[in-house]
């Protein structure tokens, strides 16, 4: 429900509602032209053709925030098309300002080469249709001022996409600092721990024990009225070194790092899949390598998850078995098995390598890719 409410309010953000305004603009001079300027006389089918780019506009729209798919090629393709149809069913200068609106969608999705090409053969075509069909001594002065804003429209569209990616990556940064950050705060407290044990024992311990052993030796050497009184004393020290020993024993257990709050601060700028996060209370790490590698691994998989899987959901499962740290992480979307293993992958492995640990792919029967690693402690 979620995501289909983030892939409706895609549709009304800036860039396509200046594609709505533009397409209305068409559609009402379309129907205010009389029809002897129509081919064949016929408006209604430039209609037709002028509501199936609107829906192939919107159809690139409806998906969750920030993925592509290989259905938007198709779509673009029918934006390109009809662009040429109602060029050439319509020859009014009203038709081309759509070829504005589908240079700027290829610019969103399209490789700078790929989209100088698309804009080529786009203007060629329309140069042929309006030499031909319209009867104009001039096309290439018809299309130059067309040309203009598809050139404005593809710059525009092209630094939005450049600045969406930024900050989405910006946010992928900064959320690993975050999440780095309250990893060397665990480990700043588990040292700050070892280094109070070592000064009650070093300090406290010290002199407790030089304090019994004389008090032992003027237990042996006093008078017996002071024998009680000093006997009293040196049990007293006994008790306070036996109890400074078990404070130091009881600081000094290291029980690892908790990954919870890392992870947590890891996928909270992410709008979309829905992360779903269980970490077991007993599944912790012995050191920032570690742990820094889980956190790496997490971030690899939700970026891959988040630009090629299509999901709604992921889940993602840390839990300890014996001296074995199990990660699970996966989704439902369209991922096939075997993946193509890309430097992303190639990186887990790598870093997992560095401290014993192993990645393995499978794809659930429900939907989705699972990658399930495993880390040993010790």
């Amino acid at each position: 429900m979620k995501s289909a409410l983030r892939a409706l309010l895609q549709l009304f953000q800036p860039l396509y509602l200046a594609a709505y305004v533009a397409w209305l603009a068409v559609l009402l001079v379309l129907l205010s032209t009389p029809a002897d300027r129509f081919l064949g006389g016929d408006r209604n089918t430039a209609l037709i053709v002028l509501i199936v780019f609107l829906l192939a506009v919107v159809g690139k729209g409806l998906k969750p925030h920030g993925m592509s798919h290989w259905s938007d090629y198709p779509l673009l393709a029918i934006e390109g098309l009809a662009v040429l149809a109602l060029c050439f069913l319509w020859s009014r200068d009203m038709a081309p300002v759509l070829s504005i609106i589908f240079i700027a969608d290829c610019a969103m999705f399209l490789s700078a080469t790929a989209l100088i090409a698309v804009a080529l053969a786009l203007n060629i075509a329309l140069w042929i249709i309006v030499s031909n069909s319209w009867n104009s001594s001039h096309p290439g002065l018809v299309l130059l001022s067309y040309f203009g804003f598809q050139m404005f429209a593809a710059l525009t569209a092209w630094y939005a996409r450049r600045a969406e990616q930024t900050a989405t990556d910006l946010r992928e940064t900064n959320a690993h600092l975050l999440a780095t950050r309250s990893l060397l705060e665990e480990s700043a407290r588990d040292g700050e721990r070892l280094r109070l044990a070592r000064e009650l024992h070093d300090v406290a311990g010290h002199k407790l024990t030089a304090l019994k052993l004389n008090l032992a030796a003027l237990e042996r050497s006093g008078d017996a009225s002071t024998q009680a009184s000093v006997k009293v004393v040196s049990q007293l020290a006994t008790e306070l070194l036996d109890d400074i020993r078990g404070v130091v024993s009881q600081i000094r257990q290291h029980d690892g790092l908790d990954m919870r709050q890392a992870l947590e601060q890891l996928i909270a700028p992410l709008p979309s899949p829905q992360i779903h996060l269980d970490v077991h209370a007993d599944a912790r790490v012995d050191s920032v390598a570690q742990a820094d590698t889980l956190l790496r691994v997490v971030q690899e998989a939700l970026t891959n998850i988040v630009r090629h899987a299509q999901a709604a959901n992921a889940w993602i499962t840390l839990e300890r078995v014996g001296d074995v740290v199990k990660l699970s992480i996966r989704d439902d979307g369209r991922g096939e098995v075997p993946l193509r293993e890309g430097f992303g992958l190639k990186g887990m492995r790598e870093r997992l390598a560095l401290v014993a640990g192993g990645l393995e792919i499978s794809r659930r029967s429900e939907a989705g890719v699972a990658l399930d690693i495993t880390m040993p402690l010790h």
